[in-house]
């Protein structure tokens, strides 16, 4: 089992995505694997893209969301507490049945054709504290405002959304990060959407490997290759 263009052994790409899979850092995992931070920081940068690329064909709104302009866009921080300085949405949350999928909203300043975008009412939006303060994103810096939505009952009582679990989940994962590259945001949230939705250590595991052998599989079959 090799990710494309590894030159890692199968020893070491196990070891690997066993770390990566704990959410053992890039450069804690190259130490404890005896390979190159570089090497260590790329394959994780990799696994990633594969997850994101995996992801991408689930998600209900591939083209990202228009968030509807009837919202409140005064964002709120973990407390409900609304916050003075002017946010812009980052990204939305979109449940169906158990599962929470990710969506960019697209940026404002580079408006993509009206057909990639499609305008739903997501379960909750992320805000961040300014357009381009930083390079990085801290996610001290993002806040949580649920969308208000009419209480729907099951068997008589109010159904509790999963938004909640997803976002602190999602920030006790990205906390181990001092910032996290614009550039490459989308792939970190895709990762955390991921091990959202698949279940616990050793089933992200298994459904990690099966991915990079196809990965890897689809890779050799190019032509050319």
């Amino acid at each position: 089992m090799r990710v494309r263009r590894s030159r890692l052994t199968d020893e070491q790409t196990r070891r690997l995505l066993e770390h990566f899979v704990a959410g053992t850092p890039a450069r804690t995992a190259a130490e404890l694997v005896q390979v190159n931070r570089n090497t260590a920081r790329l394959f994780y940068h990799k696994v990633r893209e594969i997850i994101a690329q995996r992801l991408e064909s689930e998600n209900p709104m591939p083209g990202g969301v228009e968030v509807d302009p009837s919202l409140d866009e005064s964002a709120q921080d973990d407390r409900g507490q609304v916050q003075d300085a002017p946010k812009i949405p980052v990204f939305a949350l979109i449940r169906r049945g158990e599962k929470i999928f990710t969506v960019m909203v697209p940026d404002p300043n580079r408006p993509a054709p009206p057909l990639q975008k499609a305008r739903v009412r997501p379960d909750s939006i992320i805000y961040a504290e300014s357009p381009d303060a930083q390079q990085a994103l801290d996610v001290s810096d993002l806040h949580h405002q649920p969308v208000p939505r009419r209480a729907r009952l099951v068997n008589g009582r109010a159904n509790i959304t999963s938004t909640e679990n997803f976002w602190n989940q999602a920030k006790r994962h990205l906390r181990r990060y001092n910032g996290v590259p614009r550039q490459n945001f989308h792939l970190f949230l895709k990762e955390c959407e991921w091990r959202f939705n698949y279940g616990p250590p050793k089933a992200l595991l298994r459904i990690l490997e099966y991915w990079i052998r196809r990965d890897s599989r689809r890779s050799s079959s190019m032509p050319g290759r």
